[in-house]
């Protein structure tokens, strides 16, 4: 996140905007839209995408949901999870 001074504003909202804060740090977020995804910019939602795939394709290979469980360090749960929403 970078800092941006205020007084890049129009005088007329930085003085609007003073009237409900004054001299703190505001978060404005981009339009809705604009953000990327969770996992986007460091690569995790790549690389869990692939790790999801690899454990429905061995899955699909026979491999049971207690196998996948220890070999991915994942719950029984979350292996099901993933296992079974491609499957529907």
């Amino acid at each position: 996140m970078k800092y941006v001074n205020a007084d890049i504003l129009p005088e007329e909202l930085l003085k609007e905007v003073q009237k409900y804060i004054n001299g703190v740090m505001v978060y404005v977020p981009k339009p809705e839209g604009v953000r990327k995804g969770w996992g986007v910019n460091s690569g995790s939602r790549t690389s869990i995408n692939r790790r999801n795939d690899e454990i429905r394709q061995r899955f699909s290979q026979g491999a049971t949901v207690e196998q996948l469980s220890e070999q991915f360090f994942l719950s029984r749960d979350s292996i099901k999870k993933i296992v079974y929403s491609k499957l529907k």
